[in-house]
Parts: C-alpha cells; sequence; structure tokens
C-alpha cells in the first residue's frame, strides 16, 4: 500500500476544521454511547469492563486530538529550536486517569459515567501497563513528559513500540516465573499510526566510496539488509494548558510482507522470514543480552531506535526549510537518555555526510553542539560496551565512523597529555583486548556538548570516579540535573484523598508549582490538620492492605506500620539487607523480646533481570521467609511480610500513598539518584536510607531529624573494601550472628536444603561490593529507632507532613525547567486554547444517536 499519496487539493475547511468538542457531563454522556454502540457495536447484553473503558478512552482521545493539532501547528508556525528525548524505555502507565486529570474532566467524566450507571475509578483500573519500560529510567523518561508538556516547551519523545513488555513476573513456590507481557494484545486506544512517515533502516552491507559529481570523495552503504520503522504517535498532555506533545514510538517492519516465489514453491516458513526477522527488532523489550543472539537484538534496537529518530528530524528539516543545515544545530537538540541510544552520534555523522553530503568538520560540529548525553548509573558493569566484531557485522559503516571519531578525538588527548599513553587507552572508545569493545558512554561524552549526571553525589562520582579523565578534559561540559517525579500523577492523580486535603488548606497552585508545598509546614503541628491527615492516610493504608490481601494472599493490619521496598530487584539496592532484618525481627519474637512491640507489615516488589540468578534467589528468600513468618501463630499480627509479584505503575500509585517508612537503603555510592524515594516523600512516607543518590538532597531538604540514616558513607565504603572482614563483623554482632545461624540452618528452606547457600556465602565473602554485613548493626538500630517513633502517631504524623512539605524540590518540573535552561535553551510555545462547545462533531459526522435506541446504562 502506498502510504504517501495525497490529495490534489487542499481539504476544504469543513472537512478540517470543526467545532470545538463539548466537554459537559451530557456531551460526554452522549459522546461515550454514541462510542459504546455505533463504533464498538456493542449493545445492553454486553457486561465485559473493557469495551467500556475502551469508549471512554476514545472519548477522551478525542479531547486530546483537537488540543494535539493546536500545539502542532503553534510549534510549526514559531520556527523555534525543538529538543527530542531519545530514550529506550518510556514506563507510561495507564493513559486514561492521567489523561483526564490534565484535561481537567476528573468532575464531568466522573458524572457522565454515573449517568450510564458506571463507576469512572474503576474503569480506569480496567486499563493495562503500558509494557514500554522496566523501572526508573522509563518511568522517569514518561516523567519528563509530563513536565515537558506542562511547561509547553517543544520537546518531543522517541522511543520504541514494544509488543512484549519485559516480562510478567508470578511466584510459584516462591521461585520467581516469568512470562510474557502481551500489553499489546488489544487494541492500543492512546495511538495513532502514521505510515506515512516510515523510515528504512539499514543493517549489514558494505560500505562503497565513490567521487561525486563535484570531484569530493563521497561513501554509500550498499547490499544492506533493511527493516522499515513504522511510527506511532501517542499524545503527552500538559497540565490544563492546552498543550499535548508527542511520543513518537517506532515498529519495525519487513520491506514487503513475504517472498511470493518462495510461498508458491512451497517453502511456507522461509516466505514470511525476512517479515518475522524484521518485526523482531521491536518485540521484546529488553531481550536476554547473556547470548550472542540477544546481544545481537540489543544492539539492533538501539540503532533502530537512533537511525529511525534522526531520519525522521532531517526530513521534517528538509521538508520545510530546504537543504541548507547551517542552522540546523541552533535549532535542534538530542537529549540521550543513559547509553542506550548513544549509536546517534555516529548515526548523526552518518546521515549528514552520506545523505545531506556536508563535509567531516561541518558534520561534527553540528553533532557535538546537538548531542547531550544523561548518565543514569555508577556501577562499571552497567556502561554499555559492545563487540567490534558485532558492530563490524551490524552496522560496518557506523564503524568506521567511530574509529574515525575515535582517532581525532584520541589526537587531542595526546596533544594535551604528550606522551601519556595509558590515559589514551583509559579513554579511547575503543577498548583494546582479545575482545575488542566499542565503548557507548565514551561515544556519548566525545560527541555531546553536554553530560549529566541524575543527582548531586551521582555527578560528583562521575566527574571523580567513572569519567574522571572527560573531566579533567572538559570540564565545563559536565554537570547535575537531580532528577524528579511529576506530582499530577504521583500525588494528585494517585492519592486523590491527600491532594484535596492539600488543596482545600493551601489552594491547588502546588499542581504546577510543587514549591507550593512549604506551606503546610505551617500546619504540620495542627492538631485538626494532623487528625485529617491521618485519616486520609488510614484510608490508603486499608486500599493498600485489599491490593496486598488480592495479589499475596496476605493479611496487612491498617494499624501496623507499612514498611516498603518496591524497585528492580538488585544486589546493590540490598533487598538482602532488608529481608535479613525480618529476619532479625522474627528472631526477637521467637525468644520472647517483645517489649513495647511495634506491629509491622513488610512489603517488597520487584522483578528480577531473567538472567540474574543472585536476584532471583534473593526473592525466593524473601517469599519463605514470608511463608514461615505468616504462618507462625506465635508471631501473629506483630510481623507480617509479603512480595507483591508483578510490580508495575499502576502498583506504585496504590503503594506509595499507603506507606508509612521508604525503604531506600542501597550501597552508598550506588544508587545514581533513586526516584521511588521522591514518590513516597511526596506522599508523606518517612525514609530510612543510607546516604546515597537523591538520599543526600530529600535529606537536606526535609531536614536530618526527619530522615532516619545510617550506613556507611561513600567515602568509607571504599575505605570498609580495603580490609573487609565480614565474618568478623559477623561474630562480633549477636543479632547477625542469629540471623545468619537460622539462615545456614536451612529453618527457612527446610525441604530445600542448601537452597540460599549462595545468598550465605554473598554475606561473608570479604569480597562482597555490596557490604551488606557491614551495615546491618547500624540499621538494625535505626529500625528500633523507627519503631519507637511510629509509637508517638502525633510526632509520627508532623514528621510525615513536613516531608510532603519539603518535596518541592522533587518535581520534574523543576528538572525540566534547569534541563531548558541549561541545556536546551528552548521558548515556552502556547498553543491556541481550544473553545467549549456543546456540539459534538462525531453526531454531527455520524448523524444523530437516537437516544432510544442505545442502553440506558452499560452494564460493567
Amino acid at each position: 500500500m502506498n502510504t504517501k499519496r495525497f490529495v490534489k487539493s487542499s481539504l476544504c475547511p469543513e472537512l478540517t476544521d470543526i467545532p470545538p468538542l463539548g466537554i459537559d457531563e451530557t456531551t460526554l454522556a452522549r459522546a461515550f454511547r454514541h462510542y459504546y454502540t455505533n463504533h464498538l457495536g456493542r449493545d445492553k447484553s454486553c457486561n465485559l469492563l473493557h469495551y467500556a473503558y475502551e469508549s471512554l478512552a476514545l472519548v477522551v482521545r478525542d479531547r486530546l486530538m483537537e488540543r494535539w493539532k493546536k500545539t502542532r501547528y503553534a510549534y510549526e508556525d514559531s520556527g523555534g529550536k525543538r529538543a527530542y528525548y531519545l530514550s529506550l524505555e518510556f514506563l507510561m502507565g495507564r493513559s486514561l486517569g492521567n489523561s483526564i486529570l490534565n484535561l481537567g474532566l476528573d468532575e464531568e467524566i466522573t458524572e457522565a459515567m454515573n449517568r450510564v450507571c458506571l463507576d469512572f475509578e474503576e474503569l480506569a483500573d480496567a486499563e493495562q501497563d503500558a509494557g514500554l519500560g522496566n523501572g526508573g529510567l522509563g518511568r522517569l523518561a514518561a516523567c519528563f513528559l509530563d513536565s515537558c508538556a506542562t511547561l509547553q516547551l517543544p520537546v518531543q519523545g522517541y522511543g520504541i513500540r514494544y509488543e512484549y513488555g519485559m516480562f510478567r513476573q508470578r511466584i510459584q513456590d516462591g521461585f520467581q516465573v516469568e512470562e510474557p507481557d502481551h500489553w499489546l494484545g488489544a487494541d492500543n486506544r492512546w495511538e495513532i499510526e502514521r505510515p506515512e512517515y516510515a523510515q528504512r533502516v539499514k543493517f549489514g552491507g558494505r560500505s562503497e566510496f565513490y567521487t561525486d559529481h563535484n570531484g569530493a570523495s563521497r561513501c554509500r552503504w550498499v547490499d544492506t539488509r533493511d527493516v522499515l520503522a513504522y511510527p506511532y504517535d501517542v499524545p503527552i498532555p500538559g497540565h490544563q494548558n492546552g498543550t499535548v506533545n508527542t511520543l513518537r514510538l517506532w515498529k519495525a517492519g519487513a520491506t514487503a510482507e513475504f517472498d511470493l516465489g518462495e510461498f508458491n514453491s512451497g517453502d511456507y516458513p522461509g516466505s514470511v522470514a525476512a517479515k518475522n526477522e524484521a518485526e523482531k527488532i521491536t518485540m521484546v523489550l529488553y531481550p536476554n543480552d547473556a547470548s550472542e543472539n540477544g546481544k545481537d537484538l540489543r544492539l539492533r534496537q538501539q540503532y533502530f531506535l537512533a537511525s529511525a529518530s534522526l531520519q525522521d528530524i532531517l526530513d521534517k528539516w528538509v521538508v520545510t526549510r530546504g537543504s541548507d543545515l547551517s542552522s540546523f544545530a541552533e535549532n535542534n537538540c538530542f537529549q540521550l537518555n543513559d547509553t542506550h541510544p548513544s549509536c546517534a552520534v555516529a548515526e548523526l555523522m552518518r546521515l549528514l555526510m552520506d545523505e545531506q553530503h556536508l563535509e567531516w568538520d561541518a558534520a561534527w560540529d553540528i553533532t557535538r553542539s546537538t548531542m547531550a548525553y544523561t548518565n543514569h548509573t555508577l556501577l562499571p558493569e552497567a556502561l554499555e560496551k559492545w563487540p567490534v566484531r558485532l558492530f563490524e557485522q551490524l552496522l560496518p559503516r557506523l564503524l568506521e565512523i567511530i574509529y574515525e571519531i575515535n582517532a581525532r578525538f584520541l589526537r587531542e588527548v595526546a596533544a594535551r597529555w604528550p606522551g601519556d599513553m595509558e590515559r589514551q587507552q583509559r579513554m579511547s572508545i575503543i577498548e583494546e583486548g582479545a575482545e575488542p569493545q566499542v565503548r557507548m558512554a565514551f561515544l556519548a561524552i566525545v560527541g555531546s556538548f553536554s553530560v549529566n549526571g541524575v543527582a548531586e553525589l551521582h555527578s560528583r562520582l562521575l566527574q571523580e570516579g567513572l569519567f574522571r579523565d572527560f573531566f579533567e578534559l572538559w570540564p565545563e561540559k559536565f554537570n547535575n540535573k537531580t532528577n524528579g517525579v511529576t506530582q499530577r500523577r504521583w500525588l494528585a492523580w494517585c492519592n486523590k484523598e491527600l491532594s484535596s486535603l492539600i488543596s482545600d488548606s493551601i489552594g491547588n497552585e502546588w499542581v504546577t508549582d510543587l514549591a507550593q508545598l512549604t506551606q503546610l509546614k505551617q500546619l504540620a503541628t495542627d492538631e485538626t490538620f494532623q487528625q485529617r491527615w491521618q485519616q486520609v492516610k488510614f484510608a490508603n493504608k486499608q486500599q493498600l492492605a485489599e491490593l496486598v490481601k488480592t495479589e499475596c494472599d496476605v493479611d496487612f493490619d491498617p494499624h501496623a506500620m507499612f514498611d516498603v521496598q518496591v524497585k528492580r530487584i538488585h544486589e546493590y539496592k540490598r533487598q538482602l539487607l532488608n529481608v535479613l532484618h525480618v529476619i532479625h525481627l522474627y528472631d526477637r519474637i521467637k525468644r520472647g523480646d517483645c517489649e513495647d512491640w511495634t506491629p509491622r507489615c513488610v512489603l517488597i516488589g520487584g522483578k528480577a533481570a531473567p538472567g540474574y540468578a543472585i536476584a532471583k534467589l534473593i526473592i525466593k528468600l524473601i517469599n519463605n521467609v514470608a511463608k514461615v513468618v505468616n504462618n507462625d501463630p506465635e508471631v501473629g499480627d506483630k510481623l507480617k511480610v509479603a512480595f507483591l509479584p508483578n510490580y508495575r505503575v499502576s502498583a506504585m500509585e496504590r503503594i506509595c500513598p499507603g506507606t508509612d517508612l521508604s525503604e531506600q537503603i542501597s550501597t552508598a555510592g550506588k544508587e545514581a539518584s533513586g526516584t521511588g524515594n521522591m514518590k513516597f516523600m511526596m506522599n508523606g512516607a518517612l525514609t530510612i536510607g543510607t546516604l546515597d543518590g537523591a538520599n543526600i538532597e530529600i535529606r537536606e531538604e526535609v531536614g536530618e531529624e526527619n530522615f532516619f540514616l545510617f550506613g556507611l558513607t561513600a567515602a568509607e565504603v571504599e575505605e570498609q573494601r580495603r580490609n573487609y572482614d565480614p565474618k568478623a563483623i559477623i561474630a562480633a554482632d549477636e543479632n547477625l550472628s542469629r540471623v545468619m545461624q537460622l539462615l545456614e540452618s536451612g529453618h527457612f528452606s527446610q525441604f530445600e536444603r542448601g537452597i540460599f547457600a549462595p545468598i550465605v556465602g554473598a554475606i561473608g565473602n570479604r569480597y562482597d561490593p555490596w557490604l551488606v554485613a557491614a551495615d546491618f548493626t547500624s540499621y538494625v538500630a535505626m529500625q528500633e529507632q523507627v519503631s519507637q517513633a511510629y509509637r508517638d502517631q502525633q510526632s509520627w504524623t508532623r514528621m510525615s507532613i513536613l516531608n510532603t512539605a519539603s518535596s518541592g524540590k522533587f518535581s520534574t518540573d523543576r528538572t525540566m525547567q534547569e534541563y531548558n535552561a541549561e541545556i536546551w535553551k528552548l521558548k515556552p510555545i502556547a498553543a491556541q486554547p481550544v473553545g467549549k462547545s456543546t456540539v459534538d462533531p462525531a453526531r454531527a459526522l455520524n448523524g444523530l444517536v437516537n437516544a432510544e435506541q442505545v442502553p440506558a446504562a452499560v452494564e460493567s
């Protein structure tokens, strides 16, 4: 099908300039009935909630569409600078509720659904989480887009339209079981396919050098195996400002559907082989790259995103401004979200030289003036490296460009530090060895004008450690942008009762200016306000207890302290330290040491990467401990433990409002920032944590007296490693000795002898990089202070209020303002407002819906 055929003349205004859509309850209810009966073909005999959700989604999407169009027009008319956020993950969560909140239609939609005997919140819960991300990196990208739209910044996101999410986690006999997360199994009502903007992405082949008609030496990439990138656009609404930005997601497809000759010859699998091979690229989020096939697919995904996105942007430039690229850098900026899209550096060079016929110096000036790189990790092993051999096989033209970038860069290093060959080896983009590797983080640094970390400590440690050589060469490139979260989703939407209480007390300007929450500090000791705060928290805890009962079959008492750690399962995040404390509490109960006891419900959740054996074993340990604790009548309600399966955005929306204590206990110097800590703080949870990532800044904002600090500092961690003796630490701490004895004796694995030996061995290993034993004593002591503090509910409530009141810094609105002021330098652009009308174009174009033919209620 030719998707690029156009009508010969402009469309008539009657077709394109329709009246604005009504947003009153009557019009919304009528539009809902229209979609339910006429579009989806359902009637009163249908009782599936899914179709009611789809109908409402279509109603809301219509209202986004007209604002989306006006935003695009405003951006095009301005001719101003644009920024593009390239990320391999966008953990969007659910779209319906967030869209309604940002459109300001909460009350109208609720009333409209009441008119058809439906509950709006039940419909919102029917939506499936979009499986486009894994954890904090992807959720951060989603928050960034929300804030950019709210600030009316012309920023467009680019990502991949994965058909399957990372995986759906199920717990069987305590073990993590991975199942396909086919989140796109049903229609996604929040995307618009744009096949007319498809791009061709090349793999394999070879370089062919030639002389053009001007006598210049050129290169073209030939004999390639191409795939097509089809764009799907997702609307990103700002908060009640008429702006709707775009997230463009790419789906891979074959250049031909199938080989008709092979099909006719009887080779049916062979006839669709190219189609299947192409579609694999966007089939699954984060394939396991432990195998060679996994590495191949992962690199294909990264280049596919970079190439399709850059081609798309350059095409728009050429169509609107012609082939003159002299002002391209002044008008465009690319933000690389971690190392995943760093192929963009070499790919932009290829497109500028091979397709736009610029010389090297001109192309390099544009590239280094438009690329900006955000680093999200302090773990050296997480800095992506790809075998040169794999690059040569998949992306030979890019490898040639990377070699040239590296050669020119090393000449710059040699000029600065003559004869320092060790430094040149350390800084080379190509890591030599038995299997030479391309260091993607180094490529991103060399090709960017800005390199930022995501918390003050993280940025400092990058400059002093991982990227010290580069910082010494280019100190002006490095900067910090402390992460945040959007308060629209993570307070206004997910915690409506608390939001109402806050707005009733200080007004609602905090929804777009989180610093306004500081006004709550003057209410922190007001007894009436404290009582209302406690009532809201208790109701949220009841809802969280219902979730735990449904998904874990464990009873949480809302009167107990809710102690929560939910995040990706990784040794540096130290879920293991948390479960050791749980074992310690269990041991105390069994010994009768229960005087002045504070009942505690411990909730842990998160996914372990499929190939991460020790992380999966930690999940097994948590579940085994929970089984023993929860079934011991002597323990009773003093202690409950649950592992929440399939942790996801929609689950966090229920978890963070109901949490009392937030566990942020990573080994100091390992967590780049953390954003879960911010969501909990914003919702009034108190934090127990180390001086790591954004914990440091959270503690500075809320005050040390309202933060439960324990453990070694980053500097002390490095000092401890020199003579670390965990066995001596265990022997010197009676509590830890008892915990280890319970583990080693198989008390939590009576029918699985020896299963936790690797964990026991890791804790006692003098080379344990996470120093679990070293921080145990301090952690237990601080947890005892937490228990004491919780027993004084008036004081605890005051600290809870102060945590929310002090969370203003941790809005992505502030983060995006800093990105814009110091990196992007965009001008906010307001779209023409959409007027109000009770005329519904769906009725005008499709004929009036006879109310007598529409069911008065849709059974849910």
